[in-house]
């Protein structure tokens, strides 16, 4: 203003008056008052009337004043224009437009105030008209750019609300540890990271400013693949979703999850990644758990079921044929239920831990050990194996699983069955393998538990055979199928019958009666055996109750019936309805009860004593019992096994010292005793001076049906002994390759049966008697023997000198023998 109004002068050779001169002074006054007066409002003014007051005076005043000033000097002074004068107040305008910056009411004050001014002096109505023309467009403006202005300004503020929001967000991300951020340059190399890395890293953030990206992240062999993916993306210049990657800290294993995309600028010019990350490691680690429960069993920490078919199906699948042999066991742990039932399922999985720890210290690091589920195992052992080294190996795993537990104090003997299949021999395919393995399986369990068998192409009808006897069985329980036969017990120095063994018998409508040790493992394994056994109690007390009141029946109670709960109720029952006298009733126990030595055995014990029934130990000698606990366990009596009978006169032998041995032990415990199995008058001479009291066995009879027991007690107590004087030796039926020389002639032919003094071979036709042989029963092994009869293709030697035998009267050779014979090894290499 100050210099517009002085080059004004100059140029015009002009001196404004004094009103001018004080109008001017005033207009440049206000604008250089103007900082104190921001301060004025800033500090002092709130209300919304005084600041536009006040930005009304700041702006329009001098503007005013100096239109006012121009416009007096040039209506004063004749020798100024208009049109020299009138540049000072267009420059003044364009000035107040340029600083006022698109504050449209500011702007339009500014130019009316000056303006109006000049107006006012110049006193044109057309002049005012026009300037209140223009002043009604400027504030018409001015209120649109107001509103815009506002709108713009709330939109502002919303964005750096959003932003400012945003950053604190992803600052709180950042301080959580749940995810980082970084940023690169064209070379790859960090512009920015967060700095919870470095606090993960254990380094200063701007230590890792300019260093490439792969410093973050350690070499792993499991994340190579990673690693090279993300050095693809980064030379590609192309976004990456989710790379897991190994962090680069010794402290502990991390793991991260990042993603990023390519930044480029306005000219499409590659400027480097931007991206983001996010810890793995729980993720990776419940991963590694899922993994671990979809390929391990979560009790014992063996492979499952599932990871074992995966081994075998890799063995089987392998490229070289020579690389598919391998041998797979099959494991059954027998009493294993029984354990479960008495002890409870927290008991069992303990118990189950421990098999697993034997069966891995036993398999070692030559084959895996998994579960497959329950009490069943299997063992892988790849490559071409030995059978007679499998099967030490089988023995030596059945010997460990079979050695005593110890399970919260409580002592428990379980038993282990084993199954043998080799591929390729006995399968090419898993599902074949283990069919065959579990067939073989079968076949041990068959053949009395606690022992392997091989897999054989004949256990395929035996399987079949055994499922339709299991059904067979079902029908006949059904339909009363099942009989119960009676063995006399006679006393020993009177010869009176004073009970009855019931003993169980099936007359198959197909293969005719079937001894209990055909069908007992099928009616166990197949849950039936405590249906049989309350059956056979409630026929045997009901038979008992037509007979003399001085007979006693003994009835025989398998493990599984003895463990239940219910057994004292159903036997109380039984006798209410029968209304017997409890003594009447025996009920014999095998020493496998003693498996679990527990406070439920001794429980059940003294429930079956309150109930009133007699108890008696059967097989005494060949299970599992201790004399500690005999000393306890309040048996009636001790039923001897017929074992120790056997043989037990023929010279030599120690089963007459076992005898007496167990006959004093329970005449101090005021026991009876009872001997099995006496089928002789030497074996009954031997008993009865051995002490026994009571006597069971053909010398006196077999067992009987139930009408024929009533005919024998109708004629009287009495028994009578008839049998032959004396026993001979005891024969092993068998089927065993031998060899024959005569006159230097070698012939092959088979032992059918085996005695210490004789054997029936068969093979060999018209052969005279009198013919010594040389009989070669192993490779190292040979007797001499006389052939004393022939028939057929069968014949009869005497040996010149008695074979050694065992307690049972077993010839004992047969288990020195060093090896198989020549025909044998000609039929394995066959």
């Amino acid at each position: 203003m100050l210099a517009l109004a002085v080059l004004v002068g100059i140029a015009n050779r002009a001196v404004p008056t004094v009103p001018a001169v004080a109008m001017l002074a005033g207009a440049m006054l206000i604008a250089w008052s103007t900082p104190f007066l921001n301060k004025v409002e800033q500090r002092r003014i709130s209300s919304l009337v005084e600041r536009e007051a006040l930005h009304a005076f700041a702006v329009g005043g001098p503007m005013l004043l100096f239109g006012l000033g121009i416009a007096t000097w040039t209506a004063r002074d004749p020798g100024l224009e208009w049109s020299e004068a009138i540049p000072a107040p267009i420059l003044v305008s364009a000035l107040a437009t340029i600083i006022l910056n698109r504050r449209i009411p500011g702007i339009t004050g500014a130019v009316v105030a000056m303006w109006l001014g000049v107006a006012l002096i110049d006193g044109s109505t057309v002049s005012l008209l026009l300037l209140a023309g223009g002043a009604c467009l400027g504030l018409f403006a001015a209120s649109r750019q107001i509103r815009s202005d506002r709108a713009a300004a709330e939109a502002e503020q919303e964005r750096l609300r959003n932003q400012q929001r945003a950053e604190e967000l992803l600052s709180d991300f950042e301080d959580s540890g749940q995810g980082w951020f970084f940023e690169t340059d064209r070379r790859g190399m960090l512009a920015y990271v967060s700095p919870t890395v470095g606090v993960i890293l254990g380094c200063r953030v701007q230590g890792l400013i300019g260093k490439p990206m792969s410093v973050l992240f350690a070499n792993d062999p499991g994340s190579q693949e990673g690693e090279r993916t993300l050095a693809f993306h980064l030379n590609a210049r192309s976004a990456f979703t989710e790379l897991a990657l190994r962090a680069a800290t010794d402290k502990e294993e991390r793991w991260w999850s990042i993603s990023g995309r390519p930044l480029y600028d306005e000219f499409r010019n590659f400027v480097g990644f931007r991206g983001s990350g996010h810890d793995l490691t729980e993720k990776r680690r419940s991963q590694q758990h899922a993994s671990r429960l979809a390929h391990f069993d979560s009790l014992t920490g063996l492979a499952n079921r599932l990871q074992m078919a995966q081994t075998l199906e890799r063995i089987l699948a392998a490229p070289n044929p020579q690389h598919r042999a391998c041998a797979v066991f099959l494991l059954d742990l027998d009493r294993f239920k029984q354990v479960n039932d008495t002890l409870g399922h927290p008991a069992g999985d303990a118990l189950l831990k421990q098999v697993a720890e034997r069966l891995e210290r036993t398999v070692g690091p030559v084959g895996r050990v998994g579960r497959l589920g329950g009490d069943e195992f299997e063992v892988i052992l790849p490559g071409r194996q030995d059978r007679e080294a499998l099967a030490t190996l089988a023995d030596r795993i059945i010997k460990s699983l079979s050695l005593a537990y110890q399970l919260d104090g409580h002592r428990v003997v379980i038993g282990a069955s084993v199954g043998i299949a080799l591929a390729p021999d006995d399968g090419v395919i898993s599902e074949e393998l283990i069919r065959n393995a579990d067939l073989a399986l079968y076949a041990a369990k068959d053949g009395g538990r606690g022992i392997h068998h091989f897999y054989a192409a004949d256990l395929h009808s035996e399987a079949e055979e055994r499922r339709q006897l299991e059904a067979d069985l079902r029908d006949a329980i059904s339909n009363g199928g099942l009989e119960l036969h009676y063995q006399p017990i006679v006393h020993t120095s009177t010869e009176r019958v004073t009970g009855f063994e019931a003993l169980l018998r099936w007359k198959h409508p197909r293969l005719g009666w079937l001894s209990p040790a055909r069908f007992i493992n099928v009616a166990e394994d197949a849950g039936l055996i405590v249906q049989i056994g309350e059956w056979a109690l409630r026929t045997a007390c009901h038979d008992l109750s037509n007979w003399p009141t001085s007979v006693r029946v003994a009835v025989n109670v398998s493990p599984l019936q003895f463990i239940s709960p219910s057994l004292p109720g159903v036997i109380t029952n039984i006798l209410a309805q029968t209304q017997i006298d409890p003594k009447r009733l025996e009920l014999e126990i095998t020493e496998s009860v003693f498996l679990n030595d527990d406070a439920s055995v001794e429980a059940m014990f003294a429930s079956l004593k309150r109930v009133g029934v007699r108890l008696a130990l059967d097989d005494f000698g060949t299970g599992y019992a201790s004399l500690g606990y005999l000393q306890r366990a309040p048996f009636d009596k001790i039923k001897i096994d017929q074992s120790f009978v056997r043989g037990a006169t023929q010279q030599g032998s120690r089963n007459a010292a076992i005898i007496a041995s167990i006959v004093s032990m329970a005449e101090a415990m005021g026991m009876e005793t009872t001997a099995e199995g006496v089928e002789t008058m030497d074996e009954l001479d031997l008993v009865r001076s051995l002490g026994c009291s009571h006597v069971q066995g053909y010398i006196y009879n077999k067992p009987l049906t139930r009408e024929q027991a009533t005919a024998l007690l109708s004629e009287g107590p009495m028994a009578i002994a008839d049998g032959p004087r004396a026993s001979r030796a005891v024969r092993q039926a068998m089927l065993r390759n031998v060899q024959l020389v005569h006159a230097g002639q070698t012939y092959n032919a088979k032992i059918r049966n085996l005695s210490a003094t004789g054997a029936m071979i068969k093979g060999l036709w018209n052969v005279p008697r009198g013919t010594i042989f040389q009989i070669y029963l192993a490779e190292d092994f040979a007797v001499t023997g006389t052939t004393r009869w022939c028939q057929d293709d069968k014949i009869g030697v005497e040996f010149v000198s008695a074979l050694p035998v065992d307690n049972a009267g077993r010839v004992k050779m047969l288990a020195a023998a060093t090896g198989p014979t020549l025909s044998e090894k000609r039929a394995v290499n066959e």
